[in-house]
């Protein structure tokens, strides 16, 4: 399919529903991800094979055991589980999939002028074939009450979630460092400098976050406050029409951006350094601030759709309102998951 052709819409139409896998709803209560791999391993063997054809097996075998060793030094809350998930899976790539943050984004955040709240909406971009039929909406459980995460079977972190009655939020990768040299060089660099740190990675962040704030106020604090392993840019959208805002972190600095608001994979703070992540991180940003108000899926047109979409969502957490489609290379690859559920607040 030729992307620069493609309507406005959610792309039912590129293809019959009835060739479309549907995206499944798994509750896993206490048993978190690593139930999620026992439910799902078929999804789960299969992207752990795509990310070892991804990176390719002798990069795999090296970095693999050097990403477990880190998670151990740095006392990564979360080893155990990934520990378990590499026990099922018995295969290499688990722990190295589990830190992968190569990923680019479109967000925003806005109030919901239709239904009230507050609006979040994303693409997630990364060219991991797989990525958008194997998706899953894992129903999970923590101290503060039950959330949405869209994820993968084998993945514990959490890139986008919805908890209802209390915020959505979405994590985009944020600019690359640069040092002068040729970028796999610079990428080389970067990659030392995390292995220099104990700061908790941001998908885990998310992870402590979904399990353990109990609204939009607890959540913008943390996500604001805490030391993190990489720099990294987090769309956070609350309950009422003012509650959201887009967080430009570096590991211990952090600028706050109320909504609306639009991120891509570049600062939104002039001056500071780094190389955009992604295609056309400017003109998806710039274009999403065009189109943010749109209802559904109607925002998702080239650029922001592109050859490396994978996962597009809409969520607004005061109406418990999700919305999901999985995307590979040649169009959908899902039909659109829809959960509305009334919000406890």
């Amino acid at each position: 399919m030729d992307l620069a052709n493609v309507e406005p819409g959610h792309g039912r139409s590129h293809s019959p529903v009835t060739a479309l896998a549907q995206i499944p709803l798994i509750d896993v209560s206490q048993e978190g991800p690593v139930g999620l791999v026992s439910a799902q391993p078929a999804r789960c063997a299969e992207l752990v094979a795509a990310g070892s054809e991804c990176y390719g097996g002798p990069f795999v075998r090296l970095a693999d055991p050097l990403s477990r060793g880190w998670l151990t030094r740095s006392q990564n809350p979360y080893l155990g589980e990934i520990d378990a998930v590499a026990e099922v899976v018995a295969r290499r790539g688990v722990y190295l999939l589990n830190l992968s943050y190569e990923w680019s984004c479109t967000s925003a955040v806005a109030a919901d002028l239709e239904l009230g709240g507050n609006r979040l909406q994303r693409t997630l971009d990364w060219p991991l074939h797989g990525l958008g039929r194997n998706l899953v909406v894992a129903r999970q459980q923590g101290t503060q009450g039950i959330y949405y995460n869209i994820t993968w079977p084998g993945f514990v972190g959490v890139v986008s979630a919805m908890a209802p009655g209390r915020f959505a939020i979405a994590l985009n990768q944020a600019p690359m460092r640069r040092f002068g040299l040729p970028i796999p060089l610079d990428w080389f660099i970067n990659r030392l400098l995390l292995w220099c740190t104990d700061s908790i990675p941001p998908l885990h962040l998310l992870r402590q976050v979904f399990d353990e704030c109990r609204n939009y106020s607890e959540a913008m604090e943390r996500l604001r406050d805490t030391p993190i392993c990489l720099p990294a840019l987090i769309t956070l959208s609350g309950i009422e029409p003012d509650e959201g805002c887009v967080i430009e972190r570096s590991e211990t600095r952090a600028a706050v951006f109320p909504a609306p608001q639009c991120a891509a994979n570049h600062w939104l703070s002039p001056g500071i350094p780094g190389t955009d992540r992604g295609i056309d991180s400017r003109e998806r940003g710039a274009l999403m601030k065009q189109l943010y108000r749109t209802p559904e899926f109607e925002w998702l047109v080239p650029p922001i759709l592109n050859d490396c979409t994978r996962v597009a969502i809409v969520a607004n957490a005061k109406r418990g309102l999700l919305m999901v489609q999985g995307w590979e290379v040649g169009g959908p690859a899902t039909t659109v998951f829809e959960l509305n559920e009334a919000s406890s607040t």
